[in-house]
């Protein structure tokens, strides 16, 4: 997983994290922070995913809204 991308555009893809992971609360969102750690683990709380689900969908949303740069 590339952590780093999330990390530095947080604040560019909170909103699309939210769209796509309605579950999650502004709170979650707060509290995240752009650590991918803490979002797979939200997910799996709040979606019930498994980690190799999870991995998937945190690499096809960077893939899809993060800037490899």
């Amino acid at each position: 997983m590339n952590k780093d991308i999330l990390k530095g555009q947080w604040k560019e893809l909170k909103g699309e994290a939210k769209k796509k992971w309605g579950k999650l609360t502004d709170d979650d969102l707060l509290e995240i922070e752009g650590e991918a750690d803490k979002l797979t683990g939200l997910l799996q709380k709040r979606y019930g995913y498994a980690r190799d689900q999870v991995e998937k969908e945190y690499e096809e949303f960077i893939n899809k809204y993060g800037k490899h740069s």
